[in-house]
């Protein structure tokens, strides 16, 4: 028998929101006294603030998707949404965790750069489902376009034939980075464990180097496609008001890859150097953690932009149907 469970939708938020606060009072005394057993030092401090911007984005991410879970009526377009939205608490909490632990960062970071990739994999299943339920004829309507020549730096490159030829492609360009992140990811866990990965050190002789290029030209390439695809296909998106949502998903994964190259080279010159590195054990260590501060900050700012660019508003329906038990399993389905 389905779990219909009565009018869920009326208790199940006031129940999520009461257990979260129950939550927060059990966490914020046990980090205070967390805080009063250790010297407070730079580390520390960093740790307690990072903690702080956690505790308001979680509740502004998880509103979000519960609300997504309660007006669960287009499954082919909220799936993906809820997945992407599940983005920001994950990347806050492993940041927070690997702030803390920074002997374990390389561990749970390769959690966190997995879903990245599972994010832009969904993020195009979005699009993708809302072109192919709105315009069945979608080949077709592409092949009636003028003529998409390549955008820089590739303008000089022949143009891809307007239809399926440039429709496969682009997708092609985008989820070939859920791929290539994932297999760099589990190399760079491995390179660590024999000792050879290095990371925030710019040199030949370590693997980082190698495993930051690949990321790079891979990461430059799906966002040129993603790019590619949304100026070809602007006027077919343009009711679902994509901008906002390619800036949310661009700004937090992209941007968070670009921050560790940029913390990385202030290392490599010496602006950050070993004559400062606080409780941490090395200068590679202070950048992870810096990497790992901000991360936690932005994704308090990143959990606005998505409770408004991923709203649910679009999806409420007077006659909504589906038990509690359907819209649950359909938020952990990953199929």
């Amino acid at each position: 028998m389905p779990c219909t469970c009565g009018n869920w939708r009326r208790w199940i938020r006031p129940l999520v929101a009461t257990v979260y606060l129950v939550g927060l009072l059990v966490a914020v005394p046990l980090c205070v006294w967390e805080l009063q057993k250790l010297e407070v030092g730079v580390h520390t401090k960093a740790w307690f603030i990072a903690g702080i911007f956690l505790l308001m984005t979680i509740p502004i991410s998880l509103w979000g998707i519960l609300q997504h879970l309660v007006h669960y009526t287009q499954p082919e377009l909220q799936k993906p949404i809820i997945r992407i939205l599940w983005m920001v608490p994950i990347y806050s909490l492993d940041s927070w965790i690997a702030l803390k632990y920074p002997n374990i960062a390389i561990y749970v970071d390769t959690c966190r750069e997995c879903y990245e990739a599972y994010v832009i994999y969904n993020f195009m299943v979005f699009l993708s489902n809302y072109l192919t339920n709105r315009y069945p004829n979608l080949v077709l309507i592409i092949e009636a376009k003028d003529q998409q020549r390549h955008l820089p730096p590739l303008c000089c490159c022949p143009p891809w034939a307007m239809g399926e030829v440039l429709l496969f492609r682009c997708k092609l360009g985008v989820l070939q980075y859920t791929v290539v992140r994932p297999f760099t990811t589990i190399t760079a866990l491995i390179c660590e464990l024999i000792g050879v990965y290095d990371e925030g050190n710019f040199s030949f002789k370590n693997a980082w180097t190698y495993l930051v290029f690949i990321n790079n030209i891979s990461q430059l390439f799906a966002m040129y496609c993603l790019v590619l695809f949304y100026k070809v296909l602007r006027e077919e998106l343009n009711p679902i008001r994509p901008v906002g949502k390619f800036l949310c998903v661009k700004m937090v994964v992209f941007v968070s890859f670009w921050q560790a190259a940029l913390i990385a080279i202030l290392v490599k010159v010496g602006v950050i150097s070993e004559k400062h590195t606080w409780e941490w054990q090395s200068v590679e260590a202070v950048a992870t953690g810096l990497q790992d501060f901000i991360i936690c900050v932005e994704m308090f700012f990143a959990a606005i932009a998505h409770h408004y660019s991923f709203t649910y508003k679009p999806y409420v329906q007077e006659a909504e149907e589906g038990s509690c038990f359907d819209s649950f399993l359909a938020m952990w389905d990953i199929s």
